[in-house]
């Protein structure tokens, strides 16, 4: 049984930092792309980044790309999401999930197969 667990949210102000992280556990995932969702109260769940099994491919959804950076460490079985210059806008439950496909980028949800269960991060102006 796969298991995804995110960690590092919390409260921080507009133009600050934050690196969640996404511990995984139940398979060796370093075959597997990863990549990291929010869903904001009231809106859909969306995209943010994804990061191919070896870490050589990285993708970005346009709202995030230049300030957030997503990484791996297959060793640790972990991925990563540093957040730098941070927005209210940013505000959001953010996901962390895997994906078996061989397909690339992997921008949507039912791409997919397990997902954590989420970690909030919250923007203040």
């Amino acid at each position: 049984q796969v298991q995804l667990v995110e960690s590092g949210g919390g409260l921080v102000q507009a133009g600050g930092s934050l690196r969640l992280s996404c511990a995984a556990s139940g398979r060796t995932f370093s075959s597997d792309a990863m990549g990291w969702f929010r869903q904001a109260p009231g809106k859909e769940r969306e995209f943010v980044a994804a990061i191919t099994g070896s870490g050589s491919s990285t993708y970005y959804a346009d709202s995030v790309k230049g300030r957030f950076t997503i990484s791996r460490d297959n060793a640790k079985n972990t991925v990563y999401l540093q957040m730098n210059s941070l927005k209210p806008e940013d505000t959001a439950v953010y996901y962390c999930a895997i994906s078996y496909s061989s397909r690339w980028p992997l921008t949507m949800r039912y791409q997919y197969a397990y997902w954590g269960q989420g970690t909030q991060v919250t923007v203040s102006s």
